[in-house]
């Protein structure tokens, strides 16, 4: 398991003065991006063996938001692999070690050279130990989207939404999406379904379906191909 402190940022947090769920994805990518370099397969390694580790799905589910200048826990750890597939829980939790918030992420290894899925390397499933998945309500990997949805204004992808892979970075999809949501939507659950990596100058079609507690965001390419499926949840007044 790895883990790391920190405190919550005026920079991380939303009108309420709490960590925004943006926020919140960051911390959790930022800790698999730790944990993966110092195993030593980080980014240097996998540019070297030609691989590359590609998010298919997201589950967060938040209990408590916590608020600016509170002292949190970030942490991750894989717990299983099945051929090319490698799962991962992600948690928040308070000084006092309060779970505020739980995900659930699935990943795909993609072998650069020939574009194809891959097995893990020795290496990776030596150092990557598996540990006891969290105690959650582990929801599907594939995400339905409920008919009736609204087409909105393009979204052009520009540099800023890329990361070190020249993609859309995860977290942006999902900032992308937020932006449909109803003014006084409390997000308790986020869910996405990653389905195909857009890169700089692409231009992403948003189809949205709003209903009572939910919120699903298809961003589709001009063809109708999805790129990512995002659903939000309602959390329980």
């Amino acid at each position: 398991m790895y883990t790391f402190d920190s405190r919550i940022r005026y920079s991380e947090s939303d009108g309420e003065a709490k960590l925004s769920l943006e926020g919140l994805i960051d911390y959790f990518q930022d800790a698999s991006t730790f944990h993966s370099e110092d195993l030593g397969l980080g980014i240097h390694y996998l540019k070297e063996e030609q691989k590359l580790w590609v998010l298919s799905a997201w589950q967060i589910v938040v209990d408590r938001y916590p608020a600016m200048g509170e002292r949190v826990v970030i942490g991750t750890f894989p717990y299983d692999f099945k051929g090319c597939f490698g799962s991962r829980n992600f948690f928040l939790k308070s000084e006092s070690g309060e779970f505020l918030a739980k995900a659930n992420s699935i990943w795909t290894l993609l072998d650069l050279q020939n574009q194809r899925p891959t097995k893990p390397t020795p290496i990776m499933l030596e150092k990557y130990a598996l540990e006891e998945k969290l105690d959650m309500e582990y929801a599907p990997r594939k995400i339905e989207v409920p008919k009736g949805g609204s087409t909105r204004e393009a979204i052009l992808v520009h540099r800023h939404h890329l990361d070190t892979n020249n993609h859309v970075n995860n977290g942006q999809y999902v900032r992308m999406a937020m932006e449909y949501l109803p003014e006084d939507f409390k997000i308790g659950q986020m869910r996405a379904e990653y389905k195909k990596q857009a890169l700089l100058g692409d231009v992403l079609y948003p189809q949205v379906v709003l209903q009572e507690g939910l919120c699903v965001v298809s961003l589709e390419d001009a063809q109708g191909a999805v790129y990512v499926n995002v659903e939000f949840k309602k959390a329980d007044e």
